[in-house]
């Protein structure tokens, strides 16, 4: 029976459990209940698992040590739901400890199971809101990285941090304005669309913009700026036609 086919209570009891099989398995140097939760075919299950690591990272630290190990291990396992979590595991540490996580990243970004390298990107994207100074440092190392799908999960992953904070990463998404890979620059004016909509975030978009050298990207990020506008109203501090007239009388690009 899948998670939410559960009752609420039955939900709640089922958490309890694996938060206590995942702690005791750590206790006494197991992996088997932690593979079976990190394994199963119910996402709502393994992302019970990740978080019951998470939670034991940061109320027990004495097993802080042995969840590092564990986690490593986890890695190298030959299904990739098991490496899916395990970076998710790891995404859940990162947020307050990036260092003592990075370099399951560094591995998952060239996983060779596309869940895996989603996963890398899902866990950029919440490390980099709450802890976003070393993992956006770690990022930048691979913007210029010469396999495009690296590129491209590096973009998407530092998207979240810019939807509240666009000035932390509009610089990182300038050294990529040139790319030459449709998939990659493709998915940069996606990021700028997603990180101009919210309160006060087009004013520092299209400023940034205003120094940018690649005339024809820019001006299909304008669009997709405008058309966010439009898609996500209801979320939008601007409406269309105010983003079209503040974009109109404020982007003037240097010669």
């Amino acid at each position: 029976m899948a998670f939410y086919d559960l009752s609420k209570e039955e939900r709640n009891q089922l958490v309890e459990k694996i938060n206590r099989d995942i702690t005791d398995d750590l206790i006494s140097n197991e992996i088997e209940n932690i593979i079976k939760y990190f394994s199963d075919k119910d996402t709502y299950i393994r992302k019970t698992g990740y978080l019951a690591i998470g939670k034991a990272f940061y109320s027990k630290q004495e097993l802080q040590k042995a969840i590092l190990s564990t986690l490593a291990g986890l890695l190298k396992s030959d299904s990739e739901k098991v490496r899916q979590t395990t970076i998710n595991a790891a995404g859940e540490i990162g947020k307050f400890h990036f260092d003592k996580v990075q370099s399951f990243f560094d591995t998952g970004l060239f996983d060779d199971h596309h869940s895996v390298r989603n996963a890398v990107i899902g866990s950029v994207k919440k490390m980099g809101e709450k802890n976003p100074e070393p993992v956006l440092i770690w990022a930048k190392t691979y913007l210029k990285h010469p396999d495009k799908e690296v590129r491209r999960e590096i973009c998407h992953g530092i998207e979240l941090r810019g939807r509240t904070h666009p000035q932390d990463i509009l610089p990182l998404l300038k050294t990529m304005e040139f790319d030459e890979t449709k998939r990659v620059s493709d998915t940069l004016i996606h990021v700028l669309g997603q990180i101009a909509y919210k309160n006060g975030c087009l004013k520092t978009v299209v400023a940034h913009l205003n120094t940018w050298k690649n005339k024809l990207l820019v001006e299909k990020a304008l669009d997709e700026i405008v058309d966010v506008h439009n898609r996500y109203k209801k979320f939008a501090v601007l409406t269309q036609q105010e983003a079209i007239d503040y974009i109109d009388g404020n982007y003037k690009p240097k010669n």
